[in-house]
């Protein structure tokens, strides 16, 4: 009997041996849950990429934007001042023109001054030697006080200085300062028949007008 127990027993100890040896049984159910939790990680951190990665695209276009508007800023500045600039060249150039003009005026006005103011000299010349009878006439101080006349009429002419045409011409009031009239068998009615004084012009503006004798 004794003996029959151990054979008895050792089988069974056989068996959980065995049973020791044997892996443990597999839990599918708990692995397809550990996949799904595992891939649900892996959509989520795809997920937050993409909205990652469409963050990062947002954001470019916003900073592109700005880099924009600034470069429009930049380019009405300078259109700014390029405007400004062309007006105050353009402003310079007025003043600049308006100034010759100006002085142009002012020498004009200088140059006629002095001119009236040579004429009652040149008018003495004229009576002087209008005076002076042919023998006179011939003597040397008559020929110099004749020399120095020409000399002045012939400067004058060189400053645009001209006696204005009277006798024989039409009255013009521009030119003529009538101061009588008088009746003419020599002209019509309406010409200068006598000039009392000489009149001059400066380069086409009238430094004196001539006094004269209309036909009646």
């Amino acid at each position: 009997m004794a003996v029959e127990e151990k054979r008895l027993e050792e089988p069974i100890r056989e068996d959980e041996n065995s049973q020791d040896t044997n892996p443990e049984p597999v839990d599918l159910e708990a692995a397809e849950a550990d996949d799904s939790v595992d891939s649900e990680a892996a959509e989520t951190e795809a997920a937050a990429d993409d909205g990652a990665a469409d963050k990062k695209e947002k954001k470019k276009p916003f900073f592109g934007k700005d880099k924009k508007e600034k470069s429009n800023k930049l380019q009405e500045k300078v259109d700014e001042l390029e405007d400004r600039v062309k007006r105050q060249m353009a402003e310079f150039d007025n003043f600049r023109k308006r100034s010759e003009k100006e002085k142009s005026a002012m020498f004009e006005t200088g140059a006629k001054s002095v001119v009236e103011k040579i004429l009652p000299v040149v008018d003495n010349f004229e009576r002087g030697l209008a005076a002076l009878s042919e023998e006179e006439r011939k003597q040397p101080f008559a020929e110099g006080m004749s020399m120095i006349y020409k000399q002045l009429i012939a400067e004058l002419e060189k400053l645009e200085v001209k006696p204005i045409a009277a006798v024989g011409c039409e009255f013009n009031p521009e030119l003529h300062n009538a101061v009588m009239q008088v009746e003419s068998e020599e002209y019509e009615s309406g010409i200068i028949a006598q000039e009392l004084q000489k009149g001059y012009t400066y380069r086409d503006s009238v430094v004196r007008h001539s006094m004269v004798a209309v036909v009646q």
